[in-house]
C-alpha cells in the first residue's frame, strides 16, 4: 500500500471519528479507530522520513545538553539566542529571518548547553509547511524545548503544543508506565495494577488489538486511552518544555500578570522576559538548569584537594558508573572503589560501588587499580 492510500484511510478514520457520538455503546469502536489512526500517522511519518533524507538541518550536539527554542516567526527567538550564548543569529523585523539552525553554547553553573535558533514553527509544520519536516526532526532530539510567545499578540501556544503533538512529541508526560511481553499463545490479558478509571479492561483489550495478538500487558497507570495508544507507538518523543513571554517591556504589569495566570492554568511552566532588554534572563538560566535536571559532581583525586571550581556535570539518578564511563573507559575496567562525602553520603566519607547514586553537590573521588 503506498503513502497516498494510507493517507486516504486516515482521512476516512477522522471522518468516522468525527461523525461518531462517544458514549458507552462506541467507546471501544472509537478506541480501536483512534489506535488504528495513530498506526497508520506513525507508518506515514516513518515513510516521509526516510524519503527525506539530506533535507535536514546538520546539527550536531554539543556540551551537557541541547536546548530547542521553538516560536513563529519574527518572535525574538534570534534576540534572545544571542543574549544568551556566542551565537550570531540574524534579526529582522520580518517574518523568516532564520533560515537555517543557528546554534550557540549557554554556559551555566559549570555546564555547557547548547540552545539552538530554529526558523519559525508555523501553523501546518508537522505537514511539511515552513520548513515544519526539518524543525520537527531537530526538535525530537533535543533535552528541553523553550516554546518563546509574544506579549503582545495572540500567543499561539496551543497551535505550536499542536504540531509538536501531531509530529509524536509528548511535552512534560513520563513514558506510560506499562509493559507489554508478547506471548506466541493466549490472545491479550490485560492486568492493571492502579484502579483504572479513565478506560475499562476490555477498552484497554480493544486498543492492544490493533497491535498485538497475543500478549500479557501490566498497566501500571490510571491512564487515557491515548497514554495507551502511545504505549505501542515507537516513534513518541517524551521532552520537558517551558514557555516564554517575550516583549513583556510593551505590556503592562496587569495585562502581563493575567497572560502568566491563564498559562500556568493550562498547566505549563512560565517565565517573562525582555530579550531586547535582558529582563529575566537570570531566572530564565536558573530554570533551564533545573529542568534538566543536572547535577554537579566535584572530582577528588587521591591525595589532592577537591576541584570546586570546575564540575562534573550529571543528571539526577545518575551513577557512579555514569562518572567512569564519562572519564575514560579504563576507570570502569580498573574500578575498585569510590569514596563520596556530600549530599548522597550516609556519613562523612562513604565507601561506595558503581551503583550508588549520586546528588548535586557531591565530592568524589574514585579509585582504581593501577
Amino acid at each position: 500500500m503506498d503513502t497516498s492510500e494510507i493517507e486516504k484511510q486516515i482521512k476516512n478514520i477522522e471522518d468516522e471519528i468525527f461523525n461518531t457520538q462517544k458514549n458507552k455503546a462506541t467507546e471501544h469502536h472509537i478506541g480501536k479507530l483512534k489506535a488504528k489512526l495513530a498506526r497508520l500517522r506513525s507508518e506515514v511519518e516513518k515513510r516521509k522520513s526516510t524519503g527525506a533524507k539530506g533535507k535536514g538541518f546538520a546539527i550536531k550536539k554539543h556540551g551537557d545538553a541541547t536546548v530547542a527554542l521553538i516560536g513563529f516567526p519574527s518572535i525574538g527567538k534570534s534576540t534572545l539566542i544571542n543574549r544568551l550564548t556566542d551565537a550570531k543569529s540574524r534579526i529582522g523585523s520580518y517574518d523568516f529571518t532564520t533560515l537555517d539552525a543557528i546554534p550557540g553554547m549557554l554556559k551555566h553553573n559549570g555546564a555547557d548547553i547548547q540552545i539552538l535558533d530554529l526558523p519559525g514553527l508555523i501553523s501546518g509544520a508537522s505537514e511539511g509547511k515552513g520548513r515544519g519536516r526539518e524543525v520537527l526532526s531537530a526538535v525530537r532530539n533535543v533535552d528541553l524545548i523553550l516554546f518563546i510567545i509574544d506579549a503582545q499578540h495572540k500567543d499561539h501556544l496551543d497551535l505550536m503544543a499542536d504540531e509538536l503533538h501531531r509530529a509524536g512529541l509528548r511535552l512534560n508526560q513520563k513514558k506510560p508506565d506499562v509493559v507489554v511481553k508478547k506471548t506466541g499463545q493466549g490472545g491479550i490479558n490485560i492486568n492493571a495494577t492502579k484502579k483504572l478509571t479513565k478506560i475499562t479492561e476490555e477498552l484497554a483489550k480493544s486498543i492492544s488489538s490493533e497491535y498485538v495478538i497475543n500478549a500479557d500487558i501490566v498497566i501500571r497507570e490510571d491512564l487515557t486511552e491515548d497514554r495507551l495508544i502511545d504505549a505501542f507507538i515507537q516513534n513518541r518523543i517524551y521532552v520537558p518544555a517551558i514557555v516564554l513571554i517575550n516583549k513583556t517591556d510593551l505590556i503592562s504589569e496587569k495585562t502581563l500578570q493575567s497572560k502568566i495566570k491563564n498559562i500556568k492554568q493550562s498547566g505549563w511552566k512560565v517565565i517573562p522576559i525582555s530579550a531586547r532588554k535582558g529582563k529575566g534572563l537570570n531566572k530564565l538560566k536558573e530554570l533551564i538548569f533545573s529542568e534538566l535536571s543536572f547535577i554537579r559532581i566535584y572530582m577528588k583525586p587521591v591525595g589532592k584537594p577537591a576541584d570546586m571550581d570546575d564540575p562534573l556535570i550529571l543528571k539526577e539518578g545518575d551513577t557512579v558508573e555514569t562518572v567512569c564511563k564519562k572519564l575514560h573507559r579504563d576507570f570502569q575496567d580498573k574500578f575498585r572503589y569510590a569514596a563520596v562525602s556530600g549530599p548522597s553520603a550516609k556519613h562523612d566519607i562513604q565507601k561506595v560501588g558503581l551503583d550508588h547514586v549520586l546528588k548535586d553537590g557531591d565530592i568524589l573521588t574514585i579509585v582504581i587499580s593501577r
